[in-house]
């Protein structure tokens, strides 16, 4: 698991100079095992530029350039040389200049070269460690920035940030998530932590049909007890995905793919509750939560058609198969630059169910890693309401009141903690305070007996 400090301190109290070497030593304390640190290895000065001209140059090699010149904020323009070609005359533009060290490494100075003295460099996406894109240079316009040139752009697109990468246990699943990851650094540490399902504010939604009919549960264990969906209608799905989540979703090890998208990744990685977003146009009647019928078959997101298998859990809609629960959707319902109207999804899903799916199709995903290792079954009404609060907030939608919310109240297990227990366990004297404090933290409700606890 990838950790950005910037995502994690939005949750917990961190030292106002905090390190990557201080993250890891706090989360080995709570039996995080360390195992790489990540950075966009992006040093300055990298600033915002606004280039004046764009004179194309034919070469003799057959190979065109273009000699520009760039307000960087200074008192002169800088001459540049650039063979990229998807920019005009006004366009904002990222400019590393000399001084400059790019990922790789690879050091910008200026340099003689086309006839001309190439005073800095005009950046792609792909130069600056921010995606995979390298057909041209990055427009400021296509992502949706607005700036000033000389402005900083390592801070603007969030190029400052870093992560601590720490192994996660496999039953240790909440692990797999910055809110998980910010409790046990503030278990560690003793530093203020809020909690982020805490600060969604869940609103009611009824009137889409959504029904699970598993005929076949597995050790008896029905496949869904969960099932939370919002439709949120007239997004733009065409829009960027902000800077700054991006740079979140690169340093966590995912890439930028589009916004409806991104969001539903971010908020998997921050609360650890896969969601899912259809083309509800695409939808033919409700949802209904199956096991597979002989014979049927599914085409992924991945292109690929699959043979099914009565074990695996499907969400099928009048249409047939759209996904394999858990683990991967749809290709036929699958959101696009056309998409306006979206169905939030979120599930909550049996570990073994998935865990067989997503094995016997060889088909490993970030989702089927976290519900196979034990998911918050609360979780999924709050992980569906903030993915549309941010298709709302950055997608320009409305979030309508057709949805529903299917939760089986998990039950409560009662633990009974004799006095004295812990402290001859562990070969440690603690208080009772301490004892009750710890278990508090952890999110048990606590209450005394003569001989003990209640947990």
């Amino acid at each position: 698991m990838r950790v950005p400090i910037s995502w994690l301190g939005d949750w917990v109290d961190l030292p106002e100079s905090v390190t990557l070497e201080h993250l890891h030593e706090a989360l080995v304390k709570v039996g995080f095992e360390e195992e790489d640190v990540h950075d966009f290895a992006v040093t300055g000065p990298v600033v915002v530029g606004c280039v004046l001209e764009r004179t194309p140059e034919p070469q003799s090699n057959g190979k065109t350039i273009n000699w520009c010149l760039v307000d960087v904020g200074e008192p002169e323009p800088r001459g540049i040389v650039c063979g990229a070609h998807n920019f005009e005359a006004g366009d904002l533009v990222v400019v590393s200049l000399p001084g400059a060290v790019l990922p790789g490494p690879f050091p910008i100075s200026a340099r003689k070269t086309y006839g001309h003295v190439s005073d800095g460099m005009i950046a792609s996406e792909r130069e600056l460690g921010l995606g995979d894109e390298h057909g041209g240079i990055l427009r400021l316009a296509d992502r949706g920035i607005v700036a000033e040139p000389g402005d900083d752009a390592i801070a603007l697109f969030g190029l400052d940030d870093a992560a601590v990468e720490i192994n996660v246990t496999p039953d240790r699943g909440y692990a797999l998530s910055i809110r998980g990851i910010a409790r046990e650094y503030s278990h560690s540490t003793g530093a203020r932590f809020t909690d982020p399902a805490s600060v969604v504010a869940v609103g009611t939604a009824e009137g889409f049909s959504v029904r699970v009919d598993d005929a076949a549960p597995i050790r008896g264990r029905v496949g869904c007890d969960a099932f939370a969906a919002r439709v949120v209608r007239g997004v733009d799905a065409t829009v960027p995905s902000p800077p700054w989540m991006v740079a979140r979703l690169r340093l966590a090890g995912i890439r930028s793919i589009s916004l409806p998208v991104d969001v539903t990744n971010y908020v998997m990685l921050e609360l650890g509750q896969p969601t899912h977003a259809y083309d509800l146009a695409t939808l033919r009647g409700g949802i209904v939560v199956r096991r597979a019928n002989a014979g049927e078959t599914v085409e992924t997101l991945d292109g690929q058609v699959r043979k099914l298998d009565p074990e695996d859990l499907l969400i099928t809609d009048d249409s047939g198969a759209i996904g394999l629960a858990g683990v991967m959707g749809g290709l036929s319902t699958e959101v696009t630059d056309a998409t306006t109207d979206i169905l939030v999804e979120a599930a909550h899903f049996d570990p073994v169910t998935v865990a067989r799916t997503a094995r016997r199709h060889k088909l490993w995903s970030e989702a089927s890693k976290r519900f196979e290792r034990g998911a918050d079954p609360t979780l999924g009404p709050i992980a569906a309401q903030r993915v549309a609060d941010l298709l709302v907030e950055f997608g320009g939608g409305t979030i309508d009141t057709l949805g529903t919310t299917i939760v089986a109240p998990p039950t409560a297990i009662t633990i009974d903690l004799p006095d004295g227990w812990i402290d001859r366990l562990i070969g440690v004297d603690y208080s009772a305070d301490e004892v009750a404090d710890s278990l508090v933290a952890i999110g048990c409700t606590v209450g005394s007996t003569e001989t003990g606890w209640v947990v």
